[in-house]
């Protein structure tokens, strides 16, 4: 039996399912990792950011994950209490809250250095097909964005 020309090719051969169950695959690889670090992923997402740009608004964060500000200020304040990071007015402009990392947040990073040889090791990929993967997902992501808008996608 043939099916219409419009109907989805099945989901394994669906490029976004592959993208998604890596993505969830990889999550459940640093999963034992994050809990020893007390984080959940998407705590650690934000907590990577600001460890590469501290001090940023929460529209910052959100546009740099690709979320919603709406979304992204209960992980803040679940981050605040846990005395990762804090969140003040700017005093420029109070509209905006501007996230920093706190001392304890700050030593999160180096904690958080051996999720990388987790994918590494459980790939088995080498660093270099790694790369050439994620160059090539991030080329995917922000050619779609650029068609359908929505997000300043990072570099």
């Amino acid at each position: 039996m043939t099916h219409p020309p419009n109907d989805p090719p099945p989901l394994h051969d669906q490029l976004c399912y592959a993208i998604y169950t890596a993505g969830i695959a990889i999550q459940r690889a640093y999963k034992p990792l994050l809990n020893k670090l007390g984080l959940t992923y998407p705590q650690y997402l934000v907590l990577n950011v600001l460890w590469s740009s501290d001090g940023q608004t929460v529209g910052a964060l959100a546009n740099a994950l690709a979320l919603e500000s709406s979304t992204l200020t209960p992980l803040l304040k679940r981050l605040e209490t846990c005395g990762l990071l804090r969140r003040t007015r700017n005093l420029s402009n109070e509209r905006q809250v501007v996230i920093g990392l706190t001392d304890k947040g700050r030593a999160l990073q180096h904690k958080a250095g051996c999720l990388s040889d987790t994918l590494l090791a459980a790939s088995t990929q080498t660093p270099q097909q790694l790369a050439t993967l994620n160059r090539d997902v991030r080329y995917l992501r922000n050619a779609i964005y650029s068609q359908i808008g929505g997000w300043d996608t990072p570099a």
